[in-house]
């Protein structure tokens, strides 16, 4: 067994998915093993890479189909023939791929997880049901998490896809909670696989393109640069970020935001402006400027990517209200940064035991938290805690942890 394909609705940008995918990636080919993909937007190598459109959720057709699914409890029957239809585009696409790449084991990125795109899901599942192709479903975020999705006309769907109960499917998970739900929801084993990072490689001690964005946004030598390094959605909680930034009180209040506004619309964005216009904070959004980490050596068309961003900031403020794991508190232990977060559930039961030091709080910013960021921004402080954290990180979160269990799920296939 030689060739892996992933599966998803896109492979793109700097959403967790798509980065969470690059690392299985990395891991993967270092083992030997050729991958490929298939999605419906795609920044990987063309030569290893199959486009279907229709299998990105953002597709019109797609569109038009998943606006009819939610927020009502019955469906007009033009969208269930129209759900067939597209599904069977894009099984057919799927026939194509596993076949161009003789492709002998699939790993599906949280399309069997997440219903953005049902068609999307319902395809996957004929597909390993006719073809019974050893799968991975990589779960991140399940449907009952969301509370856009608990509405809906399409239960059936979700019963069946999302996530689908095969016997040639192994399931991974990203933390505790969603384990036992999954377990409790659909009766079937899984594997909790953490997010990771390739914590045996450290990041350059030096970046001058971190050194040229601070200079380009603005940012003296002596300026706080607070930086939230997440897409512009509700569950993100900027507001927190900009109650911290003016409590502060800094000679320039800013806050950088670094990732593009997602796939929940511009109503939140617009509010975000309005409500740090209120406390004289200003956003500097970057979203349009940064590009993915360096990732399948494709150019992403803009000069900055991620970790220059990161290597710019002097603290990092993660105020989530819910998040699947963390991607972004991996990230700013890897390029050591001071942390501020909120205790979403997530971290109080899968990392926060293990012992980081972090700036916790408990839903809002107090003026003690304010008190604890500067102590933790003095040199010798901040030294101290960001070598104590990456080396624990190492030892939970590194790329040595991934390769030890996901070997061990494939080495469970009867090849």
């Amino acid at each position: 067994m030689e060739n892996i394909g992933f599966v998803s609705t896109r492979f793109a940008g700097t959403d967790g998915v798509s980065l969470e995918t690059f690392k299985w990636y990395q891991v993967l080919q270092r083992k030997g093993f050729n991958c490929f993909f298939f999605a419906g937007k795609l920044e990987t190598p063309e030569d290893i890479s199959y486009l279907e459109p229709l299998a990105f959720f953002d597709h019109p057709e797609v569109r038009e189909v998943q606006d009819e699914c939610f927020g009502r409890s019955i469906r007009p029957r033009w969208v269930t023939d129209r759900i067939g239809e597209i599904k069977a585009r894009i099984k057919d696409s799927l026939y194509e791929f596993v076949s161009g790449f003789n492709i002998e084991l699939m790993i599906v990125e949280n399309a069997l997880a997440i219903p953005l795109n049902i068609p999307l899901g319902v395809a996957i599942t004929e597909f390993i049901s006719e073809t019974e192709i050893p799968s991975i479903a990589h779960h991140h975020d399940f449907s009952w998490e969301r509370k856009r999705f608990l509405i809906n006309a399409v239960d059936d769907y979700l019963k069946y896809a999302f996530p689908p109960t095969l016997r040639s499917i192994r399931h991974v998970v990203i933390n505790s909670n969603a384990s036992r739900e999954l377990s409790y929801r659909k009766g079937v084993s899984n594997m909790i696989i953490p997010n990771v990072f390739d914590f045996e490689n450290p990041p350059p001690a030096k970046n001058y393109k971190g050194r040229e964005l601070r200079e380009r946004l603005g940012f003296k030598e002596d300026d706080i640069f607070v930086l939230q390094p997440t897409r512009v959605v509700p569950r993100k909680w900027i507001e927190r970020s900009i109650e911290l930034v003016s409590l502060m009180e800094l000679k320039r209040p800013s806050l950088v935001i670094s990732h593009e506004s997602g796939d929940e619309g511009d109503v939140y964005v617009r509010r975000i402006f309005e409500y740090a216009e209120r406390f004289g904070v200003q956003i500097i959004y970057i979203g349009d400027m940064i590009g993915p980490v360096r990732s399948f050596n494709i150019e992403s068309g803009r000069r900055y990517h991620i970790d220059d961003v990161y290597q710019a900031a002097d603290l990092v403020s993660y105020p989530s209200g819910y998040e699947g794991f963390g991607n972004a508190f991996l990230e700013t232990i890897y390029f050591k940064r001071p942390i501020v977060v909120n205790r979403y559930s997530i971290f109080v039961e899968d990392i926060e035991p293990l012992g980081f030091e972090a700036i916790a709080f408990e839903g809002f910013i107090t003026r003690d938290i304010i008190k604890r960021i500067w102590e933790m921004l003095e040199p010798e402080n901040r030294e101290r805690v960001v070598n104590r954290n990456y080396e624990l990180a190492k030892r939970f979160f590194s790329y040595s942890v991934l390769e030890k269990r996901l070997m061990h799920l494939i080495e469970t296939f009867n090849w």
